[in-house]
């Protein structure tokens, strides 16, 4: 990545506060220069001599009303360009007018103008004006009445001029580049502290790696294990997805496990650390500098790390900006964390941790919506405890809640991720199985029913308790049923009629859908 800050201007009122000295120096100057000319090589000419006076006057009006106009004008850019045509006319036949004696005192002016403008404005300007005032000057003095001397004190006046131009450019760039990158942690925060969801919490991060930092490659590593889940991943103009790297031996373990920074500016030296090697993720090239921080927070470990193919390519304001993102990342990651797992409460049954009855709803409509666009079934599972009401009168809630939660850890043994359970209401459950016809379904039933016929239990007293058993009736949509509500209601009642045939009973039976997949 190539992608530099931003070059923002300042605001009016920091113009102001940095060109005002100049101002008054500038008039200091000026009137400085006058009365040298006036007292100590006064001109015979009368008319020379009034012009003179009222040059410093109309120079020191036009400093004064420069200083408002420019307070007031909407286009900066452009009042400074007609500020340049002015003074660089101005200063050159001010050099004209005066003794060769005091030249210096000229060249004085010209570096405190060429310094205001580049306050306030681009390289473009300054330099005219710089040059401009010296070319007419030289112009004038071009029958060498000026001793070789001299020539070389302009001459070394000029380069000032030019110097002090490039200094104040640079600390304004630097200034720049501090203003945007405050700005960029600024709104990161701001965006970062309303946001609930990682993944958009990872898109501010890349914003901000895209525009503060110059990187040909970055990352966002989470600890998961023996290795670290690189969850954004850059490199080279391209992004990664779903990348994972050893933990052992690399730099970004390094960071993890000393929870240090980590600046390697030139790689080329080699690297002195114990137990680390150069690992390459991503594109087969080698980065020549690498900057890494650790990012911890209650609920995340992990760190971030830009690294570019050039060396000495970071700084340490770099590594502060880095840092800082860092720390606002982690805490943002905590939330969005907590937020999920308040999220993931409320859709829970509180005690056999499957889903509730609202939520397994929900679910269930937005996987039927999805089975129904891609033309597969869906089948449903209504599944009853049979006798529960014994388990709770006769051994206690205790072993009723030991029943419950046992048969739930049977039923998500044998469904997949893309499965669902929920609590129906009491000892009743319910399982959507997307993809799945009506015989997979009674496969699946077949072996939740299985399971929980070895499952043993025993309570305090040792007593030996009966082994639950499980009455179950399946429907699937859309073949049978069409509409989720009357897919539940159709479901329900087969577990009835199930119930009715003696329990621990599946309806309908196997042959069914034989003979409903000849049909």
């Amino acid at each position: 990545m190539k992608n530099k800050s931003g070059h923002r201007g300042f605001k009016p009122q920091e113009n102001l506060v940095s060109i005002l000295p100049s101002i008054l120096a500038g008039t200091f100057v000026l009137f400085a220069m006058i009365a040298s000319v006036l007292v100590y090589f006064p001109p015979e000419n009368r008319l020379h001599r009034i012009t003179i006076i009222l040059f410093g006057v109309l120079g020191s009006v036009y400093l004064a009303f420069y200083y408002y106009l420019f307070r007031v004008s909407p286009n900066k850019q452009y009042f400074s360009w007609i500020n340049v045509l002015i003074s660089g006319v101005a200063l050159g036949i001010l050099s004209i007018l005066i003794p060769d004696e005091i030249d210096n005192m000229l060249y004085t002016l010209i570096i405190i103008s060429a310094m205001a403008t580049s306050l306030i404005s681009t390289r473009g300007p300054s330099y005219f004006l710089v040059f401009s005032a010296t070319a007419i000057h030289f112009v004038f003095h071009l029958d060498w009445s000026i001793p070789d001397h001299q020539w070389v004190i302009h001459l070394v006046l000029t380069i000032a001029s030019i110097m002090a131009i490039e200094t104040i450019q640079q600390l304004k760039k630097i200034a720049r580049e501090q203003i945007n990158r405050l700005e960029i942690i600024n709104e990161l925060s701001r965006q970062i502290v309303s946001t609930l969801e990682t993944k958009q919490v990872f898109a501010l991060l890349n914003a901000a790696f895209q525009n503060a930092l110059e990187a040909d490659t970055y990352y966002i590593g989470i600890l998961d294990g023996d290795e670290i889940r690189l969850e954004l991943f850059y490199d080279d103009g391209e992004f990664f997805q779903d990348v994972r790297t050893q933990r052992k031996g690399t730099l970004s373990n390094w960071v993890i496990n000393h929870q240090q920074e980590l600046f390697l500016p030139d790689l080329r030296l080699g690297i002195e650390l114990d137990d680390v090697e150069m690992v390459i993720v991503g594109k087969e090239k080698t980065s020549l500098s690498w900057m890494g921080v650790p990012m911890r927070g209650a609920h995340v470990d992990g760190l971030m790390a830009i690294s570019s193919y050039r060396p000495n390519a970071f700084d340490r304001s770099d590594m502060e900006l880095l840092s800082t993102i860092a720390q606002r990342a982690a805490l943002a990651l905590d939330n969005t964390y907590h937020h999920a797992l308040v999220a993931q409460e409320a859709r829970l049954d509180s005690h056999t941790r499957v889903y509730n009855h609202g939520y397994f709803i929900e679910k269930l409509n937005e996987q039927a919506e999805t089975c129904q666009a891609l033309k597969q079934p869906i089948s449903l599972i209504m599944l009853d405890i049979d006798h529960f009401k014994q388990y709770n009168d006769s051994f206690g809630h205790l072993t009723g809640d030991e029943v419950l939660v046992s048969l739930c850890d049977i039923i998500r043994s044998h469904i997949k991720n893309t499965d669902s359970v929920g609590r129906w209401g009491g000892e009743e459950f319910a399982i959507a199985l997307p993809n799945t016809n009506g015989q997979q379904a009674t496969l699946v039933a077949q072996r939740i029913r299985e399971t929980l016929g070895t499952l043993k239990l025993q309570n305090n007293s040792h007593l030996k308790i009966p082994t639950p058993t499980v009455s179950m009736g399946i429907a699937v949509f859309p073949d049978e049923i069409d509409v989720t509500s009357k897919l539940i209601d159709f479901a329900d009642k087969r577990l009835y009629i199930a119930k009715e045939r003696g329990r621990d009973q599946i309806e309908p039976v196997p042959a069914f859908w034989e003979t409903a997949h000849s049909d």
